[in-house]
């Protein structure tokens, strides 16, 4: 399905939604990431199949001052039809 995934895979997250950050993922630059301390992003991958369906899930993050990951919010258990 790799070609119908037509957008990043997240975004760093700011005050105001979309932060100034470096993108999370390496598609232009191919080279790794650290993820640091203090960092806030998204994990929001989508597929959309022309003609069928699109679907997309949002997970946001946050790297604690110790490094260790954390989900923010609460995890989505309702599915949305967006006709």
């Amino acid at each position: 399905y790799g070609k119908f995934f037509r957008h990043r895979t997240g975004h760093s997250i700011g005050e105001e939604t979309h932060g100034n950050g470096v993108n999370i993922d390496n598609l232009e630059t191919k080279d790794e990431r650290a993820l640091m301390p203090g960092c806030c992003f998204s994990i929001e991958p989508g597929i959309y199949l022309p003609g069928e369906m699109g679907v997309r899930t949002e997970v946001d993050m946050f790297i604690r001052g110790d490094g260790a990951p954390e989900v923010t919010g609460e995890v989505q258990h309702e599915l949305v039809k967006i006709a």
